[in-house]
């Protein structure tokens, strides 16, 4: 077991995504699409074992799949 406190490693993994998600957002030339994606990385990210389209859909708050679906 390595030394690092719960505080540290969680710290640690909620500094990953924001920093994917600042690296990756030049990518995009919309506003919108680069928010997609950061939904789409939140979803696959997520505790669900299942993730359709769906699913990450409805858990990055879109009225439906085909944001998802897209990037």
């Amino acid at each position: 077991m390595s030394g690092a406190s719960i505080e540290t490693t969680l710290e640690l993994w909620a500094l990953s995504p924001r920093d994917i998600k600042a690296r990756i957002r030049p990518l995009f030339t919309q506003d919108r699409v680069a928010a997609s994606a950061g939904g789409f990385l939140d979803g696959l990210l997520g505790p669900e074992r299942r993730k359709t389209g769906w699913m990450r859909a409805e858990a990055a708050g879109d009225p439906g799949p085909w944001r998802q679906q897209a990037i």
